[in-house]
């Protein structure tokens, strides 16, 4: 049943969007998201304690969306807050405290800090990379067999090996990527009850100072004595010649150390649930090791580990014959996006082996993610280590999945195994 509010039409089902906790349940969440792609796939919502916006779950909207650059801009609204963590943001940006990331941001902006930081995440960096991740592979899997025959796969291996990599690239102390991690959980997991630091925003924003004081230190460090690393190559990096301001550069690090190791965790945990809930996949992996590309882009798009971002129409404009102010919102449902029946043939099966697969797990356009290529490496890695040692998989308990509305997935996966 449809509801009206302030003249518009409210959608109960697209109200999961703004609701933490539907992220923990994959069953709820797909059965309300399919029925908006079929029914209403540009819904209003309307639910305090967000401000209201215009839920987008068809693939083709997403994609011509993000296209739209211009059009659809992510300043001031890149994802979906609370109205009162948004004003907070605001008010502690404007104290040069705040976080101004690469998703905050619009082009000639954009385009100009991304530069900084874009060579260590090209082709020939993820060459010269790769030994190395292939090492940090072998030595996880070794690490899982002599912990076994049971483990937290979520908090043994797929939080440590890409929290191993992404920080031994920024060049930080290993005596901190414990602070790392426990900081980002804090500022993904604020809808989650075992992960957030408060319940008020300005709790919550706390976690954001941490790391503002941590990097800010960083930077005058590199500043001082600059050395062969990406925490360098971003203190040293300019823009029309002049070094990144401090909310510029801490943000940068933020984005990288955060987003490069936690949803890297999250698309290998949901890799490795979907392998034990699809024994038939994993043989088909175990007996053709040539499908690992894929059976990666698989893991990619079932986990879609970014939930959402959000844009914000300039001028008045219409997706799918629905009328959009500007100034108003749209979200851009990934999720939903990488389920689309249009798009993906039998999109609830996990399919090790489906080519194409054109997800959007990644974004799309100017803000494609910037370590795609990266976690792309990292998870190749890892399962090509693991699947031929793997002997048998089996979950030793409840699996968990964490309240979100942004970045998340499985907090939790108690498995059984046995490892050569």
């Amino acid at each position: 049943m449809s509801i009206e509010t302030n003249g518009r039409v409210t959608d109960p089902a697209a109200e999961v969007l703004a609701d933490p906790t539907a992220y923990a349940d994959d069953e709820r969440l797909h059965a309300a998201l399919s029925r908006l792609r079929a029914d209403n796939p540009v819904a209003w919502v309307d639910k305090w304690p967000y401000r209201p916006f215009w839920a987008v779950t068809k693939h083709a909207d997403i994609m011509a969306i993000e296209r739209d650059n211009e059009l659809f801009v992510s300043e001031p609204r890149p994802l979906l807050a609370t109205a009162a963590a948004d004003d907070l943001a605001k008010q502690q940006l404007e104290a040069g405290m705040g976080l101004r990331t690469l998703i905050h941001m619009d082009d000639p902006l954009h385009r100009k800090v991304r530069a900084i930081g874009s060579d260590w995440f090209r082709p020939k960096a993820m060459r010269d990379l790769k030994m190395r991740v292939d090492e940090l592979a072998t030595r996880y899997v070794d690490q899982m067999r002599d912990i076994g025959p049971e483990c937290d796969f979520v908090t043994d291996i797929a939080v440590q090996f890409p929290l191993y990599v992404i920080m031994s690239l920024l060049g930080l102390p290993e005596d901190d990527y414990g602070r790392m991690h426990a900081l980002t959980q804090e500022m993904f997991g604020g809808d989650d009850d075992e992960y957030k630091r408060g319940t008020t925003p300005e709790e919550q924003m706390a976690v954001l100072l941490d790391f503002f004081a941590y990097f800010s230190a960083l930077t005058a460090s590199r500043r001082e004595r600059p050395t062969d690393d990406l925490a360098s190559a971003i203190a040293n990096g300019r823009m029309d010649g002049e070094l990144l301001s401090d909310v510029d550069a801490v943000s940068y690090y933020v984005i990288v150390a955060s987003a490069g190791h936690d949803t890297t965790k999250d698309a290998i945990s949901g890799g490795m649930r979907a392998l034990i809930d699809n024994p038939g996949e994993l043989q088909r992996l175990r007996d053709d090791p040539g499908l690992m590309p894929t059976a990666v882009e698989e893991m990619i798009r079932w986990s879609t580990p970014v939930k959402e971002f959000m844009r914000t129409a300039s001028a008045d404009t219409t997706i799918r014959g629905v009328d959009v102010a500007a100034g108003e919102s749209v979200y851009l449902a990934y999720v939903s996006g990488n389920r689309d029946e249009e798009v993906f043939a039998d999109p609830f099966r996990f399919d090790v082996g489906r080519d194409p697969n054109k997800h959007v797990a990644f974004g799309y356009g100017v803000h494609f993610c910037l370590g795609a290529a990266l976690a792309r490496m990292e998870m190749n890695s890892l399962f090509t280590e693991l699947i031929p040692r793997l002997e048998s998989v089996e979950l030793a308990g409840a699996a968990e999945l964490s309240a979100t509305t942004f970045v998340g997935g499985l907090k939790h996966l108690p498995i059984r195994y046995s490892l050569r």
